[in-house]
C-alpha cells in the first residue's frame, strides 16, 4: 500500500537561498529513518525529479523512511547558480540540516543521491558524525573523489547500470571493494547510466537493499 504516503512540499534555508524540496514520508507513521538524496549534474539536467531519484524516494518511503529529496541552487526555484561541487556540499548539509530539525528523535540517518549528487552526498555523509548509512545510485567514480567514502568505514550500499556508458561497472567493482562491510552493489541489467527504461527498478533494488536495514 503506497496511497498512506505523503508528498510535502518544503523551502530549506541554503547557503544561496532557499533550496525546494519535496518529502515522501507515510502518514500516521513514525519514521524508523530519514533520508536525504541528491540529484545528478545540473548543468546535465539533473533535478530532483530525475526518474531514478523520483523512483529512489518512493520505495524509502514505501519502507518506513521519511525522504528529502531537493533541488541544488540554480535548479527549479533555488537560487543561486552551480559552483562545481563546492556549494552544492553546503546545500546538502543544509537540506541534511533541516531533516534532522525536523525529525530530532529519528537516529538513523541516510545520506544518498544519484550520480554527482551521489559525490556529494557520500562525501557529506562520510564526514558528518550522525549519518549512518550511505546510498549511491550511478556513482562516477572515475571522475570524483570517494576516498573519504571507503575512510569513513559506513554502510555503503550501491546500485549501478550493467551499460551506464560514462562510469564502467568494471571502475565500480573497483571502488565496491574498498569499502568496508557492511556493503552491498546491486547491478541493474541492461541499465544506462539515467536508467533509462529501468528507473522503477533502481526503486527495487533501494527497497530491497535498505527494508531490512536497521543500523
Amino acid at each position: 500500500m503506497t496511497d498512506d504516503i505523503r508528498v510535502i512540499t518544503v523551502d530549506i534555508s541554503g547557503p544561496a537561498g532557499l533550496l525546494e524540496g519535496l518529502i515522501n514520508a507515510k502518514t500516521g507513521v513514525e519514521p524508523r529513518a530519514i533520508a536525504v538524496l541528491a540529484h545528478p549534474l545540473p548543468t546535465a539536467g539533473g533535478t530532483m525529479h530525475t526518474k531514478a531519484v523520483f523512483h529512489a524516494a518512493k520505495a524509502l518511503a514505501r519502507i518506513d523512511v521519511a525522504v528529502l529529496r531537493f533541488n541544488f541552487r540554480g535548479v527549479g526555484r533555488s537560487p543561486g547558480s552551480f559552483s562545481d561541487g563546492v556549494g552544492e556540499l553546503d546545500d546538502f548539509r543544509a537540506a541534511l540540516a533541516f531533516m534532522m530539525a525536523r525529525y530530532p528523535d529519528v537516529t538513523r540517518v541516510w545520506c544518498g543521491g544519484m550520480s554527482f549528487g551521489s559525490w556529494v552526498s557520500l562525501t557529506a555523509g562520510a564526514g558528518d558524525p550522525h549519518v549512518t548509512a550511505l546510498l549511491g545510485i550511478a556513482c562516477p567514480v572515475n571522475k570524483y573523489d570517494y576516498s573519504s567514502v571507503a575512510a569513513s568505514r559506513k554502510p555503503t550500499f550501491l546500485v549501478h547500470g550493467e551499460f551506464d556508458e560514462l562510469i564502467p561497472l568494471k571502475e565500480v567493482r573497483k571502488f565496491y571493494a574498498t569499502l568496508s562491510e557492511p556493503k552491498e552493489l546491486v547491478v541493474i541489467d541492461g541499465a544506462d547510466h539515467l536508467f533509462d527504461g529501468k528507473a522503477s527498478e533502481v526503486g527495487d533494488a533501494v527497497e530491497d537493499l535498505l527494508q531490512d536495514f536497521n543500523d
